[in-house]
């Protein structure tokens, strides 16, 4: 499900409150939603922007005036993007232009026409594909032994977050075992030989050199 949150200046006026609405995006991202994350420029930025401009100019043109008062909301979400990334959930900050946002042109008074949504559901899908993971892995490391959790037994989990973590490492580590030479699966300290082969690595994964050694998935 696609959750779009939007937060006025208030709600991120400083790094407690950019923490707190940083919070609920991670609830609902760990629910297994995709979220987009809205929000106005800092506290009463936008008011230190008008000062300043009228400091420069008593009667600044509304077309400078509309460039100006986009350095706030771009800051309020580069913060809450660093935020996120803390916490442990990949973001991305964009602003309008990058968005595609389309509007009238009356500067000062510019009315929302359309949006073009490809950009942002090219960035939410990014951070769900895991696909090259596995072919990373071993171009980088290829002599390399790996342990990972197992997940592919047991109950399924009821947490949507959950299953998405599952199945991505599932496949992750299913590419893993086709290309190592041993694959071992570790049950209370017992470990069973699922594969031993000397080299049954696909060489399009690399130029001349060797498979992960080993692979063992631990319980």
């Amino acid at each position: 499900m696609l959750i779009v949150k939007k937060f006025g200046g208030t709600s991120v006026a400083n790094k407690e409150r950019i923490y707190k609405v940083a919070n609920r995006g991670v609830e609902e991202y760990k629910k297994g939603n995709d979220v987009v994350v809205v929000l106005s420029a800092m506290g009463k930025y936008t008011d230190e922007l008008i000062t300043m401009a009228e400091d420069i100019n008593e009667k600044p043109p509304k077309r400078e005036m509309d460039m100006l008062f986009t350095i706030g909301e771009q800051m309020s979400v580069s913060l809450m993007a660093m935020a996120l990334d803390k916490l442990g959930v990949p973001a991305v900050s964009l602003n309008a232009f990058q968005v595609s946002m389309h509007t009238t042109s009356v500067h000062g008074n510019a009315r929302l026409k359309r949006i073009d949504t490809e950009r942002i559901r090219r960035e939410l899908e990014k951070e769900r594909d895991v696909s090259e993971l596995a072919e990373q892995i071993i171009l980088k490391n290829p002599d390399v032994i790996l342990v990972s959790q197992e997940v592919g037994y047991g109950v399924v989990p009821v947490d949507a977050f959950d299953r998405k973590y599952r199945e991505a490492v599932g496949r992750v580590c299913t590419q893993l075992a086709a290309y190592s030479h041993k694959v071992t699966r570790v049950a209370c300290g017992i470990g069973t030989v699922i594969k031993d082969a000397e080299d049954l690595a696909d060489p399009s994964w690399h130029d001349g050199g060797k498979p992960p050694s080993a692979l063992y998935w631990c319980d």
